[in-house]
């Protein structure tokens, strides 16, 4: 077996064009993409159940997310977060390599974590390049986007991370790595609680 790609999950912030930066203020994102949303601090327009998240956060995995009921005041919450509006649906990650698609994964989970998923498998769907991504004055190879029943949620100026190595799916470890089928094998990529990820190989 070749061996694999070093694994990587960053992007090059001194890189991103400075008109671009608030695609990654999660809040502007959400309000320029008409979401019920705001500020920690304002109050919710009526209330139910809301997502709570960091405005920015480039670490990912969901850090520091939950779903609380709101009826009103948002003060108890984290400075720094904001509240939004819940979709439901299909949860996608599709990259697009200047502006065409590339890959298009599905997220599996069967447990209420925001982010303790099961797997991830590539889906055979076409997912139309988000219009807002005209916006964009600069010119990026890679462009990760994430989605939750057709909404906009994410953008990333790089590629999926976890789908490096031509594999169809990869399953995220949490605790020990359980045994392996002949065409997997395990990479040690630790992130957040993730220690790493069982992925499917061809060759």
């Amino acid at each position: 077996m070749s061996e694999i790609p070093q694994w990587e999950d960053n992007e090059d912030w001194f890189l991103f064009h400075n008109d671009d930066l608030w695609f990654y203020d999660k809040l502007i994102l959400s309000r320029h993409l008409g979401y019920n949303c705001g500020p920690v601090g304002e109050p919710v327009p009526k209330s139910g159940y809301y997502i709570i998240r960091p405005i920015t956060n480039l670490l990912g995995m969901g850090r520091d997310s939950k779903i609380s009921w709101i009826s009103e005041e948002t003060d108890h919450f984290p400075p720094g977060h904001f509240w939004c509006e819940v979709f439901e649906g299909d949860h996608l990650s599709i990259d697009y390599h200047f502006g065409k698609q590339f890959i298009c994964v599905k997220g599996i989970k069967t447990n209420s974590s925001l982010y303790k998923w099961d797997k991830w498998e590539k889906i055979n769907i076409n997912v139309p390049f988000p219009k807002i991504l005209r916006l964009l004055k600069g010119n990026y190879e890679w462009i990760n986007v994430e989605m939750i029943g057709g909404n906009l949620i994410e953008v990333h100026f790089r590629r999926n991370p976890n789908f490096f190595w031509g594999n169809t799916y990869a399953i995220p470890v949490w605790d020990d790595i359980p045994e392996l089928k002949e065409n997997e094998i395990f990479v040690d990529c630790p992130s957040f609680y993730r220690k790493g990820l069982i992925i499917d190989r061809k060759n």
